[in-house]
């Protein structure tokens, strides 16, 4: 009966889904076409009916006549027929989605029932008197399980003592207390230590005891069995096609499978909890980087270990965790969920869905931290990463593996060079990962749009910590960006990811750091801020071909004050990474864009990271342009200039211009390559600067449509015989500058 309801409803979403946006998507397909096509229908149909054959026209006026009627028709289907293929499969996904939400729903409900039933079932007289007969039981397997821990040892050092308490929702027999107080006494007499010894009771845990030796618990109550079986129904992982019925027998499947066992864990305590920052005591074997859990079910990660205390961040809501509250070791490291299903989403670092496109559904997870390739696992960086940026490509290459780091003043155009270089990754099988790190949410919602516009966001996640979230969500965000990529990357693909930005990372760490008490350094950032990004970039690199040969390229971008490159973060971050793209306030506000410093943008792979043909085109472009800038510079104070020095200005103003570029308007390599080309031979010099873009589109459309087969050679890559430079150089001449621009 369950499974016909849930048929029900899916054919009802389906039903008001197909008629809220179907019918609009049809009568756009017919706007402006409908009344035309009717009347031809309706003209074919008369015809028809009075059964006679139309005359033969003469050939002079086949020319004059308009398409048939039915290659209209057959258009205008195949494209309603297309439309209505990518409308069903939007619709069966959004069902699909409301599905397992709603399942999801059911599967929450369902676990509080059953825990419920269990509850009441284990409390039974039957189930009391099976615990009670196991006690002895238990109380051996604690006493052969039970040591002292390395934290327990180093407490002992400190204060000469180690509690040891023994809790039980009912008294328990003399004869137990008095075996565990003697084992506890045995194992600290070895060591040199002092117990004590506390015996009490408490009905919370309704059934059985615990046994407490340091931060170590032994647990064999009824209230942790519940909490294993509450978790265990939560992390079941729903494939999606199960409906209630299965979802119901599976659950009582694992019910029916629970067996009483000993728990083995750690307990702490909270000593101080504020602006995101908890303290906590006990837990001394804990490592960094460890997920601990609430007693409220927010959970944190340990971020500094003390003697005598230990400093976590807690990732949700902070407001409802006390002090004095417990505090459970987890027992793994922070991770975030990877995968293709991340693909096209929005995310946070943690790995949750913000676009409202409903749950993630993957099983693979990876550590956030995690240390880089070796040095033999490693392959020299050799494949260019092309970014469709002329001025980057021709002079900045980056190649796959690479670390480039885009520096400038704010609103110089660094986020547009990252996200230029996203757009061009389509139809490559790169990967595309975007940390937002303390951005607006208008922002990054921008951004969502862009990528979605020019067809990059199906190959690309967003993970998003806006300035809204606290520090702690900030800090690791992208570390979880590096975790998803390096998913993709041990599997022999390539990654494209882009830290937005890391001046707002490592402010968000010095408040972290502050608030963890630790000492300041310069700017007020801790020491290690410099080994934070460095083992963060790290991760970047080109695996070798026995590793599979995978690759994350990784542009990290930092935030000038009035283009100080010599400040505290800058330096740190150039000096890790394998170059630097240098925007700079005044060519910006000169209208060049991108507006890349040539004499301060650098690539330390060079042109091992371009194809041969782009590297013979470009080898002379950067000291032509650096002549430029030094006799421009110097000539605006002066009037008096020789022919030879405004040929070089001449020459460079084109050159600048030629390089413009406009904003999500990547070029292939080819189309870059054919400009700089031209222009450097001097082909464009009849061309005015400001219509260099004009002049840019007449020489692509007349290349591609007047000589394919040098078209075709630019495309490969090679590099031009002296044969083809000629070829080349003639056929340029004969493309003309173009009357719009000449």
């Amino acid at each position: 009966m369950l499974h016909f309801v849930y048929s029900l409803i899916n054919f009802a979403i389906l039903a008001l889904i197909l008629w809220l946006f179907a019918r609009k998507m049809i009568a756009r397909i017919f706007t402006g076409r409908k009344d035309r096509i009717d009347r031809a229908l309706d003209e074919a149909e008369r015809i028809e009916s009075e059964e006679f054959t139309l005359p033969t026209l003469p050939e002079t006026f086949r020319e004059d006549l308009p398409a048939p009627v039915e290659a209209e028709i057959r258009e205008i289907r195949e494209t309603a027929a297309e439309h209505a293929r990518h409308m069903l499969q939007q619709t069966e996904e959004t069902i699909e989605d409301l599905r397992r939400e709603m399942l999801l729903d059911v599967k929450s409900r369902y676990i509080d029932r059953l825990v419920e039933k269990a509850q009441t079932l284990m409390t039974t007289d039957t189930w009391l008197a099976a615990f009670r007969a196991r006690e002895e039981e238990f109380t051996d397997r604690i006493l052969e399980h039970t040591r002292l821990t390395p934290g327990d040892m180093a407490y002992l050092k400190r204060h000469d003592v180690l509690y040891v308490t023994l809790t039980s929702a009912y008294p328990m027999p003399q004869s137990i207390v008095d075996r565990i107080g003697a084992h506890a006494q045995k194992l600290l007499d070895e060591v040199g230590g002092k117990p004590s010894y506390w015996v009490r009771v408490d009905p919370e845990l309704i059934a059985g005891f615990r046994f407490r030796i340091g931060d170590t618990v032994y647990d064999f109550t009824l209230a942790d069995r519940l909490y294993q079986l509450r978790s265990h129904l939560e992390s079941r992982d729903l494939q999606g096609n199960e409906d209630a019925a299965e979802l119901l027998d599976g659950m009582f499947e694992d019910i029916r499978g629970m067996h009483m066992s000993l728990s083995q864990f750690q307990l702490g305590r909270v000593i101080s909890i504020s602006d995101g920052i908890c303290w906590l005591d006990g837990l001394a074997d804990i490592m960094y980087g460890e997920v601990i859990e609430f007693e409220c079910g927010e959970q944190g990660m340990v971020l500094d270990i003390e003697p005598d205390r230990i400093g976590c961040i807690v990732y949700g809501r902070y407001e409802h965790i006390e002090s004095g509250s417990r505090v459970r070791r987890v027992g793994r490291i922070a991770s975030v969920p990877v995968g293709d299903d991340l693909l096209g989403r929005i995310v946070d670092p943690l790995g949750q869905a913000l676009d409202g496109k409903g749950r993630i559904w993957t099983s693979e997870h990876r550590p956030i931290e995690h240390k880089a390739p070796a040095i033999p696992d490693r392959a020299a960086v050799s494949r260019p990463l092309h970014t469709g940026i002329k001025a980057i490509d021709a002079l900045v290459p980056i190649g796959r593996g690479q670390r480039e780091l885009i520096i400038g003043d704010r609103q110089t155009g660094k986020t547009s060079i990252a996200l230029d270089a996203i757009i061009n990754q389509k139809g490559t099988g790169t990967i595309c990962i975007y940390v937002a790190i303390g951005q607006k949410d208008t922002t990054i919602a921008d951004i969502r749009d862009k990528l979605t516009r020019y067809g990059a966001m199906s190959y690309t996640t967003i993970v998003c910590a806006p300035a809204s979230v606290s520090a702690s969500i900030q800090y690791i965000a992208p570390f979880a960006g590096a975790a998803m990529a390096e998913y993709f990357m041990y599997q022999g693909r390539d990654v494209l990811i882009v830290y937005d930005d890391l001046s707002k990372h490592a402010v968000a760490y010095r408040e972290l750091s502050l608030l963890l008490h630790r000492p300041s350094g310069r700017e007020a950032y801790p020491g290690d801020v410099f080994y934070l990004h460095a083992r963060l970039l790290e991760r970047a690199a080109q695996l070798s071909p026995e590793n599979g040969g995978g690759s994350i390229t990784a542009l990290p971008i930092i935030e000038t004050q009035a283009g100080d490159i010599s400040a505290y973060i800058p330096t740190n971050v150039i000096s890790i990474t394998d170059g630097q793209i240098f925007l700079d306030a005044d060519l910006f506000n000169e209208g060049q864009r991108p507006a890349v410093n040539v004499g301060l943008s650098v690539s330390r792979v060079g042109s091992a990271a371009q194809t041969k043909l782009m590297k013979q085109v470009s080898g002379r472009l950067r000291m032509d342009l650096a002549q430029y800038r030094e006799l421009a510079g110097f000539t605006q104070f002066g009037s008096d200039i020789d022919a030879s020095t405004r040929k070089v200005l001449d020459a460079g103003k084109r050159m600048m211009a030629a390089l413009h570029q406009s904003r999500y308007a990547p070029l292939p390599d080819w189309e870059q390559v054919l400009l700089l080309f031209a222009v450097s031979e001097g082909y464009a010099a009849g061309v005015d600067p400001s219509a260099m873009d004009s002049y840019a589109m007449h020489l692509t459309g007349s290349m591609e449509i007047r000589y394919p087969a040098l078209t075709a050679l630019l495309r490969s890559g090679d590099k031009l015989s002296d044969k083809d430079k000629d070829a080349l150089r003639e056929a340029i001449a004969a493309c003309g500058t173009g009357s719009e621009v000449a």
